[in-house]
């Protein structure tokens, strides 16, 4: 039931693929990068084969054996070979669903006209080395392989952080604010009361006689009355 395999930096066996066998029908991806490979003629039959990565070894030719055992292949990656010629690539015409195809790093890439060679070629491909025709460039097919989605959620993390922040610092002023009105109102009630203990005296002078006022007052002043003075010298 394996449906990916991969064994990349493995190292061959004479150049051949050893110990993969029919036994992996259902393979859907399969990747020998790196594994000093020379032919793919031990290749076994997979049918549902899509996606095969043999970059990095030294395949020259033999390219028939995968429209013979691969029907269905949509992307191959030749990339770093020892492909030179444009008509080492005829066999792939024989792989309908053939829409994407790399050859970077080998030497037929160096020919003249070769990207309009290689589509006149294999019309059914879409892709060469990760451009259409056109030259436009192949869409990502893995968006989050960048990191966008991460940023994303970072950057709202950010925005959500300083909201809250932002929203803390209007609390904190809403409560300085209250405590400032609440003194006031302290300060006030305190003036009101001692300018009605004050009143309350000045009335209290008020209903005293008028001598009883006058001495008290004198009193208040640390002065004594005249008349008690000229009673102390008549003693």
């Amino acid at each position: 039931q394996v449906k990916e395999l991969v064994l990349d930096n493995c190292r061959s066996d004479d150049g051949k693929i050893v110990g993969l066998s029919s036994d992996f029908e259902n393979l859907e991806f399969l990747s020998m990068i790196n594994i000093n490979l020379l032919s793919v003629s031990n290749l076994p039959k997979l049918n549902k084969l899509r996606k095969l990565e043999l970059s990095d070894n030294r395949i020259s030719g033999g390219l028939e054996v995968l429209a013979e055992r691969t029907p269905n292949l949509t992307h191959l990656n030749l990339s770093g070979n020892k492909i030179k010629d444009i008509n080492t690539l005829e066999p792939l015409k024989k792989l309908p669903n053939l829409h994407s195809l790399d050859l970077f790093n080998c030497e037929v890439t160096m020919l003249i006209n070769y990207r309009e060679s290689v589509f006149t070629l294999l019309p059914q491909l879409t892709y060469l080395d990760g451009f259409d025709a056109d030259d436009q460039e192949a869409p990502d097919s893995d968006p989050e392989a960048d990191g966008d989605g991460l940023e994303d959620e970072y950057e709202n993390g950010e925005d959500d952080l300083d909201e809250e922040v932002i929203d803390d610092e209007e609390d904190e002023d809403d409560d300085l604010e209250g405590e400032e009105e609440e003194d006031g109102v302290d300060d006030e009630e305190e003036d009101e009361e001692e300018d009605g203990e004050d009143d309350e005296e000045e009335e209290a002078d008020d209903d005293l006689p008028r001598g009883e006022k006058r001495k008290r007052n004198l009193e208040d002043e640390g002065e004594e009355d005249p008349e008690d003075e000229e009673d102390d010298e008549d003693d």
